[in-house]
């Protein structure tokens, strides 16, 4: 676990980690629902640019923790911005005039797979702590997945990283 959030420009989240595997299995974790719904969320994505991105959560696939209450039935729909398989994939988070834009570059490196996700157009700094705690998280989920290692629990940590981000984005 590691690869803290940054701000990196205005409305803009990065984080970065070195995953084990090739970017072709990493990339496998990113589109195929029933690998992504062990990390992040599950539902269709159509790999086209203009594609439908219908993000659909089952936190119980990712942590046998108890789902709080606001995270029940979480859903996100957005359409593919751009999709090069095994190196880029971007998409529009929620459809509509205040969408914000994610995108996960994939590249080899000595020892596995260097992953960038940039999360931009955010309001910030209202959506710093629950953007940075959420991907800090669910990359914490997928590089335990694509290493074969059970996650760690999953709610405590979103809960300590949002609070923890959200000082960041005061200072």
């Amino acid at each position: 676990m590691s690869g803290n959030a940054e701000v990196t420009g205005p409305g803009t989240v990065r984080l970065e980690r070195v995953l084990p595997g090739t970017p072709e299995r990493v990339w496998e974790y990113l589109v195929d629902p029933e690998l992504r719904v062990t990390w992040f969320a599950g539902g269709p994505l159509d790999p086209r640019p203009g594609g439908l991105v219908d993000l659909r959560y089952d936190h119980s696939r990712i942590s046998d923790e108890p789902v709080p209450e606001a995270f029940l039935d979480h859903r996100e729909t957005g359409r593919v911005t751009a999709c090069e398989p095994p190196r880029l994939l971007a998409f529009t988070w929620r459809d509509g005039p205040t969408a914000s834009h994610v995108s996960i570059e994939l590249a080899p490196v000595a020892g596995g797979t260097r992953l960038v996700l940039t999360h931009s157009r955010l309001d910030l700094p209202r959506d710093f702590g629950p953007a940075a705690a959420g991907w800090h998280v669910h990359l914490d989920m997928l590089e335990a997945r694509v290493a074969g290692r059970a996650p760690e629990p999953f709610w405590e940590r979103h809960e300590t990283l949002e609070r923890r981000y959200a000082g960041f984005a005061k200072s």
